[in-house]
């Protein structure tokens, strides 16, 4: 309930705030492209190098973040060379920032609103190894969507300050779901892991890693840059520099208080103030009017060269940490208002004498290991701030300790970049182990609609509208399959018969089940009994349109696999001496083959709701792996028609019972012991037989190739446009060999010369031996793209081919179909 309010909540703020985002729109550099890319609507090619390509996806909300995920991103980019890394900001100042000082990020973009629809579309577009937000940037609706696609969540640099801690406990509800999608919670202090086991993380998944700002080595500056800065900045003849860094509204007149008392005693002392916001900067140009001080800012400098100024305004963007190396004595802003303050780690990497206010409640950890070194001096108002900077102005002796202080802390707390490398490292390792990696390349509707169906819990109030629209549809369907079929029945529509013995082998249900294996090791085990028999397909998606359409005579093919559709063009190529015939209407193409092949034995491959032609045999394919899909009936299910319809198999053949769960042979056979009428229920497996070269393969399909031995123990990457991807790469691993990624495209795609091109180049980067795809996938793969990848960077695509093995019912079946088929022959023949 709380998730749905929150979803709402935001709906309304998004449409309340148009009227700001227009004004912000024409304010704001960058604002109209921030505000389309958080709608979804990406440049063309930002995805290009990351989408569905193992990407490490780091979240880091502002500026600040991005400091901090800076050395994150330099310690991935060397430790997993093979995933590309993806950068999502939330706001303008974060993405120039991101765009400045990422130099390792193959895409920075705009992280979307967390609006369900926008957060899971762009997750599934992208499909990332591992998603990692920096501090607290935890939203609902994207950990949701995270948690749902199976993508490990690492919390990195983690903070959670007393005040958030306080905040959060109001919504409890919505934070245990938060809490639950994350693996591992990496704290930057004890302070911020204490406070995220009080909000109810589990003591076991919490770890401290440090603050991955003292990694940073973006503002790093030599000496040689310093003198430029100064030059730039006309500050080069002074007796001190007072920077003020991330000022808010109310510090800045302290802050000139305090400058006026320094220039009483160093009239060549020069003023550095860098507002948090950068829209105040005419305020705080006024503000200096009014103190007599001449205040220029960084833009007015780089256009017009001057040195007759007092104050300098820096009023640019991610320039700050650079800045800080000219100061003398540093004021850190947010800390004289009740704000909770800002980080002081960037001063300190450059050895600064750092002055505070006391409202460092956001930084209590850091603040405190700095206070009790005496690295910084606190102060609790305006007026002590000037007496402090003052203070340091005067003392060098005490300005040259902190300073030295400071940069010992930096040295010993370095490495939490490192370390949280590290830890990424064992995640992805306990949760990649024994588990292949499997990667959608292409989302369609297809895709969408099976992932919705297999739900079986659907969540969210979007998805079970859907899902009860689903329902509804189903159960309209199921009435108007069990119509037509009784129709068939009683005479109403009429049924055709052919003058020899017709097999329907197909399935119930939607998916691959091995039908096209089947049917090839039926019509051989036929063919060898000495029968002539033939193939009446259907040709699924072939070009091809007629009646009648003659793929092969047995003795040639006629046909390419665009014309005939994949699986009558695969069995055309491994049934020498059996014709293979497609067209919707399976009576026309019956009497084609009977007429001009002698058709003895005519085979419907996938024809079990193919009503209009009576059979003799109705043999039913059973996927031990997916078992009946979900239960329910198209569009709600995977079922093509209700199971109560396994009533018209005489025999129900369990296909993969090598690769079924525990306990699923005694499941089918209670459902076909239910619904069933008595029938021979037969056990096969895919048994792989070789892997062929793709060359070899297109040159002769049916060639034997090399042993299956041949990739055992190989790194490979499974490609497949299958109904099943999940029975093939089990039966690549029951080879032996290493899946490392699993490439799955929707059933019966057509592949592109670009999209080879992709799959080879990542398969390369993975460290992959080989490609291993499926005949299916074969005759679909274009080879025009081994031209365009250059031989140093391929390796072998090698098709799997596998036979049907036949084993509990065997002799049964194989003795009912010898039988029948003499039956049914023989009256044929006397007459």
């Amino acid at each position: 309930m709380l998730h749905l309010v929150y979803n709402i909540v935001g709906v309304l703020v998004v449409i309340l705030m148009i009227p700001v985002f227009c004004i912000r729109g024409v304010r704001e550099k960058g604002f109209v492209e921030r505000i389309k890319q958080q709608l979804g609507f990406l440049p063309k090619h930002a995805l290009d190098k990351v989408a569905r390509k193992n990407c490490i996806w780091v979240h880091a909300a502002s500026v600040g973040e991005i400091v901090a995920a800076s050395p994150l991103i330099k310690e991935f980019h060397k430790g997993f060379p093979q995933s590309p890394i993806l950068v999502s900001v939330f706001t303008n100042s974060g993405y120039e920032m991101a765009n400045r000082i990422i130099k390792d990020a193959d895409s920075i973009i705009h992280f979307p609103f967390d609006l369900p629809w926008l957060s899971a579309n762009l997750l599934y577009r992208v499909r990332p190894r591992v998603f990692m937000p920096v501090e607290t940037e935890l939203w609902p609706n994207f950990l949701r969507a995270c948690k749902k696609l199976d993508i490990p969540v690492l919390m990195v640099n983690g903070r959670i300050s007393d005040k958030s801690t306080k905040r959060y406990r109001y919504m409890m509800g919505l934070w245990d779901e938060i809490l639950s999608s994350i693996k591992v919670f990496a704290m930057q202090s004890n302070v911020d892991a204490e406070n995220i086991l009080k909000l109810g993380a589990d003591p076991d998944l919490v770890t401290v890693t440090g603050n991955t700002k003292f990694d940073q080595t973006y503002t790093d500056v030599s000496p040689e840059e310093k003198h430029n800065l100064l030059l730039e900045l006309g500050l080069k003849d002074n007796q001190g520099v007072f920077l003020a860094g991330s000022t808010h509204k109310g510090e800045e007149e302290h802050v000139l208080k305090a400058f006026n008392e320094i220039r009483r005693i160093y009239p060549k002392a020069k003023l550095v103030i860098a507002p948090r916001s950068i829209l105040r900067t005419n305020a705080i140009l006024e503000l200096c009017d009014e103190y007599c001080f001449k205040a220029v800012t960084r833009t007015q400098l780089q256009e017009n060269f001057t040195t007759d100024h007092d104050v300098v305004i820096l009023n640019t963007i991610g320039e700050l940490g650079k800045m800080y190396s000219v100061g003398d004595v540093i004021f850190v802003g947010g800390t004289l208002i009740p704000h909770g303050g800002h980080n002081i780690l960037e001063p300190a990497a450059h050895g600064k004498a750092i002055i505070v206010g006391e409202n460092m409640q956001n930084f209590k950890d850091t603040h405190l290991l700095f206070k009790n070194r005496n690295a910084v001096i606190t102060v609790k108002s305006g007026e002590d701030l000037a007496v402090e900077a003052l203070h340091l102005f005067r003392d060098d002796e005490e300005r040259h300790r902190m300073e030295a202080e400071t940069l010992a802390i930096c040295k010993e707390n370095k490495g939490a970049a490192h370390r949280t490398a590290v830890i990424l490292n064992d995640l992805l390792t306990k949760v990649e182990m024994n588990k292949v990696k499997a990667t959608d390349k292409l989302e369609n509707f297809q895709t969408y609609f099976m992932q919705i169906i297999h739900n079986k819990e659907p969540q969210g109030f979007f998805t079970r509208c859907v899902m009860a629209i689903l329902f509804i549809l189903s159960k309209v369907y199921s009435m108007l399959v069990n119509l037509k079929l009784d129709s068939y029945k009683f005479g109403i529509l009429k049924t055709n018969k052919l003058g020899c013995f017709v097999i329907s082998l197909g399935n119930i249900t939607v998916g691959g089940t091995g039908k096209t294996p089947t049917a090839q090791r039926l019509a051989k085990y036929i063919r060898d009994m000495g029968y002539k028999v033939v193939i009446l397909n259907r040709g699924y998606r072939a070009k091809w349109q007629g009646e009648v359409g003659l793929v092969s005579d047995g003795n040639h093919i006629y046909m390419e696999a665009d014309q005939a559709g994949d699986e009558a063009y695969m069995l055309a190529k491994h049934l020498p001496e059996v014709p293979v015939l497609i067209g919707r209407d399976r009576y026309k193409t019956g009497q084609y083959a009977i007429e001009h092949f002698g058709a003895e034995v005519a085979i419907l491959d996938d024809g079990f709701q193919h009503w209009k032609l009576a059979r003799d045999l109705d043999v039913v394919l059973i996927d031990s792996v997916n078992l009946f899909g979900n239960g329910h009936v198209l569009p709600r299910g995977t079922l093509r028609e209700p199971i109560t319809h396994l009533e018209r198999a005489d025999v129900c053949l369990m296909t993969k019972v090598d690769q079924g769960l525990p306990g699923f042979k005694k499941y089918i056979r209670d459902q076909i012991a239910k619904y069933g009428s008595n029938p021979t229920v037969v056990e096969s497996i895919h048994h792989p037989q070789s892997c062929i070269e793709l060359c070899d393969w297109k040159r002769n399909v049916a060639s034997e190739g090399m042993s299956i031995s041949a990739i055992k123990d190989k790194k490979v990457v499974a490609l497949s446009a299958i109904g099943n991807p999940a029975s093939f790469e089990q039966t690549v691993a029951s080879a032996g060999a290493e899946i490392i990624e699993s490439f799955r495209f929707p059933d019966h795609h057509e592949y592109t010369q670009e999209e080879m091109v992709d799959a080879m180049e990542q398969a390369v980067r993975q460290g992959a031996e080989a490609i291993v795809t499926t005949e299916k996938d074969a005759v679909k793969l274009p080879m025009e793209f081994l031209a365009a990848v250059p031989d140093e960077k391929q390796i072998p695509v090698l098709i799997l081919t596998v036979e049907v093995v036949l084993q509990n019912g065997k002799d049964e079946f194989e003795e009912m179909l010898r039988r029948k088929i003499a039956e049914k022959l023989g009256q044929h023949k006397s007459n």
